[in-house]
């Protein structure tokens, strides 16, 4: 009786998460119930997310060259190699992989990625990253692929893959993060060869096409009964044959040299590539994720500058005390001082 009760109280909050970025299925009895995806839910969601974001990029359009606009609209990435001048990012990576800074890690199967939260106070401490985060260029790639001016969360990255025991890397399935257009995107400081673990995306897979949609439609039905966790929690998994009938191409490796920049809308399929030896990459990594249902460019209050380079910080304090609380887990614990670039 106290389950139904308190899922009925719930269910007001349930119904306004359809008009947000929430994903999952398995966690609000709205999004996952099968009647109403059947009646088409989850369709309309992703069709009316889909429109806003194409919407916003029209109106964002002028921040990027046309090559790259036209790049992205076809193949759902940006990639640009020797982002800055050779010389410009010899300083910009010895200034960043030497620093010793307070770093915080996660492991997921056998990979352990290691985070810095990018910070007012780091930005003091390395001119060179402050000054790439106030590239002209570097912005508009950002909002445009994001689909709006909201400053994405920035974070020094370095990925161990193998690194651990464990079951395989989930990351190394192709999935999409969420039904809603978004960005996460990479500066690469550290080569990444064809065997060590690259950034794979399936080009043309940010795009709703009509058997897009359909799959789409097969995943919100069936999801809570035959499909694994990460995909109930609203990133689904694509396996190869399902993208052949999609009508999607092959994964594109991103075996790219140090010095590129590569972008991503993260409702295309993507994953990381898999290696059979341990793997070290370092990056500067961002992410945005917006609500979906805004039809505005403008920033966000979050994304002012008292607060836009202190969200992740303040995002990580707040969940080690609901972790504290019994609130909430947090993942992602403190690993002492370290150089992004030690094993």
């Amino acid at each position: 009786m106290f389950t139904s009760i308190t899922t009925w109280l719930r269910l007001p909050f349930a119904f306004l998460a359809i008009f947000t970025g929430a994903k999952a299925f398995c966690d609000n009895p709205v999004l996952g119930s099968r009647r109403l995806n059947r009646a088409g839910l989850h369709v309309w969601r992703l069709k009316a997310a889909h429109s806003l974001a194409n919407w916003r990029r029209a109106r964002l359009s002028h921040l990027l060259p046309t090559d790259l606009r036209r790049q992205f609209e076809r193949d759902g990435f940006i990639e640009i190699r020797d982002f800055l001048s050779p010389e410009d990012f010899q300083r910009f990576r010895e200034e960043i992989v030497d620093a010793e800074l307070e770093t915080r890690a996660h492991q997921q199967g056998d990979t352990i990625t290691r985070r810095i939260a990018v910070t007012p106070k780091i930005r003091r401490k390395l001119p060179g990253l402050d000054r790439l985060l106030r590239d002209r260029t570097w912005q508009g790639v950002m909002a445009y692929v994001a689909s709006t001016r909201n400053k994405p969360l920035y974070y020094i990255q370095t990925i161990l893959g193998g690194s651990a025991q464990g079951p395989p890397d989930p990351q190394l399935e192709i999935h999409s993060d969420t039904f809603q257009p978004s960005l996460k995107a990479w500066l690469f400081l550290t080569d990444v060869p064809d065997d060590g673990r690259p950034l794979t995306y399936v080009p043309g897979s940010h795009k709703l096409s009509p058997r897009r949609i359909a799959w789409e439609r097969r995943k919100s039905l069936d999801v809570l009964k035959s499909g694994d966790r990460l995909s109930q929690r609203g990133s689904l998994r694509v396996s190869p044959p399902e993208l052949e009938a999609i009508g999607l191409p092959a994964p594109k490796r991103f075996c790219v040299p140090a010095n590129t920049l590569v972008a991503i809308d993260t409702c295309g399929f993507h994953a990381r590539g898999e290696s059979d030896r341990p793997t070290l990459r370092v990056e500067l990594w961002a992410y945005c994720r917006r609500t979906p249902f805004l039809p505005w460019t403008g920033a966000s209050p979050l994304s002012s500058p008292l607060v836009a380079d202190r969200r992740g910080a303040w995002l990580a304090k707040a969940t080690d005390l609901l972790d504290r609380l019994g609130l909430k887990k947090q993942h992602w614990r403190l690993a002492g001082i370290r150089r992004p670039i030690d094993l």
